[in-house]
Formats: C-alpha cells, structure tokens, sequence
C-alpha cells in the first residue's frame, strides 16, 4: 500500500513538510510506503500541466494520500488551490474513493477555515475522509515550532493511524468480497430557469 503526501508550501522542507512528516512516519511504522510530492510554485509558474500529469500518474499507484498546505491570509496557498482546481478536474476517475487527508499549517489562524476549502475537494471526488481526534492542523513559524506543538504533533501521528488502519480495512474487505461502490453519472442542476 502507498500514501502520497502533497505539499502545498512554497518552502519544500517547512512547516506543512514538517507535518505531512509526521503522518509518513506514522504509515511507515504501519508498514505503508509514502512518497512526497511538492507542489511548489510549479503550479503559478506556468507549469501546471505538466505538474498534474505528474501527479495523476503517482495517484493511479497510491492506495490514499494527504493534501498539506500553508494558511496565506486565512486560506490555503495559491499554489495548492490552483493545482487542486486542475488536479481534480482532470484526475477525479484516479482519485475517487481513494482514502484523503487534509492538514494545515499555519503561524496563528485561518486553519479551520482552510481545511474547510481543503476538504470539498476530497468530498467532491468521493474520497473517504481521514480525521484525526481534533482539527487537522499544525501552528508554528518554523519546522522546530511546529515539533514543540504538541497537540499538533499528537494529532498528525494519529492522522497516519486512521489512514493506515482504513487502508488495511478497505484491503480486508476487498478480500472478503466486498465491492466499492460504483460511481454514477453526475447530474448537473442550473438552479436558474429560462
């Protein structure tokens, strides 16, 4: 089983790594394999399509994954929205049903807010959400501040548990027969009529 876990920061090796570390170590003690994708600003750089395609194919082979990113003025960062808004327009076949988190980072606050935008993505493509016992969110300024939030970092570590322990029940389940749903044909209601 793999996990890919999607960094949203502008800093590859920041806070919202930092976090995104935590859960890895947590799969990994479960005997799940985890690979980092940075998005970077690869996605407003004129690169978005490539950067897509890229992460479509490492989704294709992932069992489940993570979405990480920074708060920027109470919202995720650009970066990630934007590579979000294509990634599950063009890749919603390879990402349905496929367990998600999403985890934010911030400084102070828009967290709650954050992972509130961060969420509808995963809900939109059918994805089962992984929580943990509180908000998915990290606070610090630095990778150091973020390891010294210690609820933070508690609730991280049980977000890499939940995902391992859905993982291994959707494989148990496949093993005793048990189908995935089938997604139906979209219907698309105009709420404004002619």
């Amino acid at each position: 089983m793999k996990v890919i876990l999607f960094n949203g920061s502008r800093r590859e090796k920041g806070c919202t790594y930092t976090a995104l570390n935590l859960i890895a170590e947590e799969l990994n003690k479960s005997g799940i394999e985890t690979e980092f994708f940075f998005v970077g600003k690869r996605a407003v750089n004129g690169d978005i399509e490539n950067l897509v395609k890229e992460a479509i194919e490492k989704i294709k082979e992932a069992d489940g994954m993570v979405i990480g990113a920074p708060v920027y003025y109470a919202s995720p960062s650009g970066e990630m929205i934007a590579f979000l808004d294509r990634l599950y327009w063009q890749g919603e076949d390879f990402l349905r049903f496929k367990p998600a988190a999403a985890v934010t980072s911030a400084r102070r606050a828009g967290t709650t807010a954050s992972l509130d935008v961060l969420n509808k993505y995963i809900t939109y493509a059918q994805q089962p959400v992984i929580t943990s016992r509180y908000w998915n969110m990290v606070h610090g300024s630095k990778p150091e501040e973020v390891l010294k939030d210690e609820e933070g970092v508690q609730i991280m570590k049980t977000i890499g548990r939940n995902m391992a322990w859905i993982l291994k029940s959707i494989e148990a389940g496949k093993k005793a027969g048990v189908e995935q749903p089938v997604a139906e044909k979209k219907l698309w209601t105009n709420f404004i009529r002619a």
